[in-house]
């Protein structure tokens, strides 16, 4: 392969939407993959995921993953299976949650196989193959990735392990966001600051749109618990497994020991989340002060009297005959999958429950339609009414909001020259891509799923 002259970005997903993040970087003639994700939210984005990929994996020379969440990880095995044959860059925390995430996926496709009928995209051998080609690095590593092109991981402070990444050749310098998390999270430590990079790579997914204050955060989470306990039905929390549903454990620990928490049955109602635990336990070297200085003095800042994890099918099931007022928190967090749906069919037409959305729902999954008002929604082809309360705490996203992201590249080491706004509905990438422009002169473009830039 001779060398190109240029440096050129081809994105592959989470153009135009939040899910299937894929871009693939082409400098020094190498070519270098940022993220291999599973696109997510209603039938026609879950099919794209069986389509071929639109480069040849075989022609890859690295692939580079940002965090472990089933949109940045979730067709890794495909591109295995489809010819991929060289390394992952990754770190140690995000080699673990991502095997625990595709395994999970697998077995979600399996039952829905032999549900449904839909076909299977990879099986567990395929992950296994995943863990062989792993190679992992720490926080602020310099890393050789492919000859020419060197690569740092810093930290995003968006789920465990999670990075940003900033890869450098003879063609420049380019920064790539992964997902970059919340200001003031519990657990994680803060996102590091952004290098000098040409070209940026930013998410966009909360472009348009500012949270509630960290402190209104546990106050909104105490509110909601006692209007659901007062209603006297189901509090149900749909909560991505890895990262959401570790702070909301944090919180409602906290909550719990300050004596305010209603004394209600709780239930971890999620396998993957529990079996992720294990691995927050493990990797104490991501923990901020405050959650290592709990560790260290021997307290379990995950769990709290009155909470249950629930890991077996039977335990789930035995949920349903708890009589009064109780809370679960189930996956998946956009309703696409997983126990939660259970649980709404069940509770969705109880005026009495309560239903919280404590993340981002994505266009075409079931959680969006109910954020959205829908009377009535389809599950498993039942025709299911929306009775209960539905209620949002934006504070809890493990997304940062646009003051967050504007503030993240304003105190870069030094301006990017040219920004794209990545992994956002559009209109918020171009909210965002216009307050960067607006506010700092810095072109900024939202480009569109198969488009590429040539710097």
């Amino acid at each position: 392969m001779s060398n190109i002259e240029y440096m050129k970005i081809t994105f592959h997903g989470a153009a135009g939407g939040v899910t299937g993040s894929c871009h693939l970087l082409e400098t020094v003639g190498k070519k270098i993959l940022l993220d291999c994700g599973m696109f997510q939210g209603g039938e026609f984005n879950e099919k794209m995921n069986h389509d071929d990929f639109a480069f040849n994996p075989e022609s890859l020379d690295a692939l580079i993953v940002t965090h472990a969440h089933l949109d940045h990880v979730g067709r890794i095995p495909k591109l295995i299976r489809d010819g991929y044959t060289g390394p992952i860059y990754l770190t140690y925390g995000t080699k673990e949650l991502a095997l625990l995430v595709l395994e999970d996926a697998v077995h979600i496709m399996e039952e829905n196989e032999e549900k449904y009928g839909t076909p299977v995209l990879y099986t567990l051998e395929d992950v296994e193959r995943v863990e062989k080609q792993c190679k992992c690095v720490e926080y602020h590593d310099t890393i050789p990735v492919a000859d020419g092109v060197i690569a740092i991981w810093k930290d995003a402070g968006h789920i465990l392990g999670s990075a940003f990444v900033e890869l450098e050749s003879a063609d420049g310098r380019v920064g790539f966001s992964g997902d970059l998390g919340n200001n003031n999270v519990p657990i994680l430590r803060d996102t590091d600051q952004l290098g000098n990079v040409d070209v940026l790579l930013i998410e966009s997914t909360y472009g348009d749109r500012v949270h509630e204050g960290e402190d209104e955060k546990k106050k909104i989470i105490l509110e909601y618990i006692e209007d659901g306990v007062k209603r006297g039905g189901t509090i149900m929390i749909p909560s991505f497994s890895i990262e959401r549903t570790q702070e909301i454990l944090y919180h409602l620990h906290e909550l719990s020991e300050d004596g305010t928490l209603p004394e209600i049955p709780m239930f971890l109602d999620s396998p993957l989340a529990i079996k992720a635990i294990s691995v927050y336990e493990k990797h104490k070297e991501y923990l901020d002060r405050e959650a290592l200085e709990q560790v260290q003095s021997g307290e379990n800042f995950l769990q709290f009297p009155n909470l249950k994890f629930t890991e077996t099918v039977n335990e789930s099931k035995n949920i349903n005959h708890i009589i009064g007022p109780k809370l679960i928190i189930a996956g998946s967090g956009m309703m696409n999958g997983g126990r939660i749906v259970h649980h709404a069919i069940r509770y969705l037409p109880d005026p009495n429950s309560l239903l919280i959305f404590v993340g981002y729902q994505a266009e075409g999954t079931l959680g969006r339609k109910i954020y959205n008002g829908a009377e009535k929604v389809h599950i498993f082809d039942e025709e299911i009414p929306v009775k209960c309360t539905v209620k949002a705490i934006g504070a809890l996203s493990a997304h940062g909001d646009q003051e967050k992201l504007v503030s993240w590249v304003r105190n870069a080491e030094k301006l990017p020259k040219k920004i794209y706004c990545v992994h956002g509905e559009p209109n918020a990438a171009t909210t965002l891509a216009h307050r960067l422009k607006d506010e700092m002169n810095i072109p900024s473009f939202v480009p569109e799923k198969g488009e590429s830039f040539e710097i």
